[in-house]
């Protein structure tokens, strides 16, 4: 089983968690997150042009870029996760130009040789898999693709073909971290969705306290929380790892025990 399949077999939703990399003091922020219980971590790569982000992540790719942090400080910083974490699952995150400028397979070997389970390319659309998409899968790297409240069923189709881990429900038809979705509708697009394909379905977009990640568990099998980390990460300076931690361990608390406190 890969990692990221047993991060969502483990009998309760999975919390996955986002931070930006070169942004703080990345590996204490990592090691933070697993601290924290996180079930699957994603790995920001810093871009001068993040279209799908909110300020906080905006903010949070110009400080790391600011600091000189380059594709080979991604990978590095990853390699080095992975020889001190084995099995929590690493996904990076990021947009086109970074991963596709040395050619698709000369990313997906580095993913694969830094321990990189699966990469969410914000701004290939499924229609220009090709792109990247073989290349990853050939590496065993899971491409994650997104699904919006616009993605209807011919989309939909599409937007499954090829993907691989988790389908990864952007709640809202927006940026990361400035609105949530209402619940009723996240409970009806997760139905939808869970009817179309076996991969799990986490949900994310606007997600800051432990009380939305619950609401959202109860329905969803993972919670993706974003902004409200790298706000901590890029804000607390020395004191970032341990605030991390914090609302982590209430997050994971709450996501995890969600459907037994709805029962």
């Amino acid at each position: 089983m890969s990692r990221l399949a047993a991060a969502f077999a483990k009998g309760h939703p999975a919390l996955v968690c986002f931070i930006t990399a070169g942004d703080g003091d990345t590996a204490a922020n990592l090691d933070a997150l697993v601290a924290g219980g996180a079930d699957v971590i994603e790995l920001g790569m810093p871009f001068t042009d993040p279209m799908a982000d909110g300020p906080a992540i905006q903010a949070a790719n110009l400080r790391a870029l600011g600091a000189g942090t380059r594709t080979a400080d991604v990978l590095r910083i990853a390699t080095d996760f992975r020889a001190r974490h084995a099995d929590i699952p690493l996904v990076l995150m990021g947009y086109a130009n970074p991963m596709t400028v040395r050619g698709p397979e000369w990313f997906a070997d580095a993913c694969a040789q830094a321990g990189i389970d699966g990469v969410i390319c914000v701004d290939i659309p499924p229609e220009e898999d090709a792109a990247l998409g073989p290349a990853l899968r050939d590496a065993g790297i899971a491409p994650i693709r997104l699904a919006t409240p616009t993605s209807d069923a011919a989309r939909l189709g599409t937007i499954l073909e090829g993907s691989r881990g988790f389908l990864y429900y952007v709640s809202v038809a927006g940026i990361t971290g400035m609105q949530q979705a209402a619940l009723g509708s996240i409970e009806d697009a997760v139905a939808r969705l869970k009817g179309a394909t076996d991969l799990p379905v986490a949900v994310g977009f606007g997600v800051r306290t432990p009380e939305q990640a619950a609401a959202i568990a109860r329905v969803a099998d993972g919670v993706v929380v974003g902004s409200a980390l790298v706000e901590l990460a890029g804000t607390k300076g020395a004191d970032a790892p341990a605030l991390i931690r914090e609302l982590t361990t209430a997050l994971a608390d709450a996501v995890h025990n969600a459907r037994k406190v709805a029962a």
